[in-house]
């Protein structure tokens, strides 16, 4: 009986250790869905530019930009981690009939660029993004930064570094360990990840005027996570919570409304 017992101790060990490995070295592909499909823009009824910007590591990527005046303000839409920026398209067009130029980039290693997407790697595409706006004549001062679920990170790590116009995190993560912890709980997730995104650690760094949206219904990010990132940021901050959105939040009247008068209201 004792062998039995013994026997099977090892055998779960065994289990246990060889899923470690697994999730170990294929971490990317449960953090990061690309869609490395062309492009089309179809359906975006703003009038668009795709651009190509290059990031400090050499990489030519690409994005769309919408200009309605180099003095307004333009949002910099950092998307999230699966799909294509045909997927924002939606979101696209109701932040282009507000008062504002956008431009929302592609990672690498998503929507036919080339690379593959990291942490440092996404803070560096956000990087030439903005440097590609600065040499459009567009300041910090004039950005406002789009975190969308991943893209929160990425917004949270960019802000601290400078003041921005304003700063919108749409169901923001405390930390991709936490989120990893959550998912995988008898796992050493600390340990394991190497793309830790902690927005947690970051997120009194910012100064910028900030907007957070989050849905309680949300069954990818807990809502309690976007619920603590408010709590954590400085002021100004403003929430928008609501009760029935789920993860990719609805851009009904409500929150567009919402966004529009956020960003009316920055200086």
């Amino acid at each position: 009986m004792n062998n039995i017992y013994i026997k099977s101790f090892f055998l779960l060990l065994l289990i246990y250790v060889g899923v470690t490995v697994v999730l170990y070295f294929f971490q990317k592909k449960f953090l990061y869905y690309p869609s490395s499909a062309q492009i089309t823009g179809e359906g975006l009824i703003h009038n668009f530019e795709t651009i190509n910007f290059k990031t400090s590591d050499n990489f030519i990527l690409k994005g769309w930009f919408h200009l309605k005046n180099s003095n307004k303000k333009t949002i910099l839409f950092l998307h999230g981690n699966a799909g294509n920026l045909d997927n924002r398209i939606d979101k696209l067009n109701s932040l282009g009939n507000m008062d504002i130029n956008f431009l929302i980039i592609a990672w690498r290693g998503y929507s036919g660029n080339p690379g593959n997407p990291s942490e440092e790697g996404l803070y560096k595409d956000a990087m030439g993004s903005i440097n590609w706006l600065n040499k459009k004549g567009i300041s910090n001062n004039q950005i406002i930064l789009y975190g969308e679920s991943l893209g929160t990170a990425i917004a949270t790590e960019i802000g601290q570094n400078d003041n921005f116009a304003g700063i919108i995190l749409e169901a923001p993560f405390t930390s991709m360990v936490d989120m990893g912890q959550k998912i995988y709980p008898i796992f050493p997730v600390k340990f394991l990840l190497k793309d830790k995104y902690e927005s947690k650690n970051k997120i009194k760094n910012l100064k910028s005027p900030l907007l957070v949206l989050h849905g309680r219904k949300d069954k990818i990010v807990p809502f309690y996570m976007g619920e603590k990132i408010f709590e954590m940021a400085n002021n100004p901050k403003f929430k928008y919570f609501t009760d029935l959105d789920d993860h990719m939040m609805d851009f009904d009247d409500k929150l567009i409304n919402e966004i529009d008068s956020f960003i009316r209201n920055l200086n």
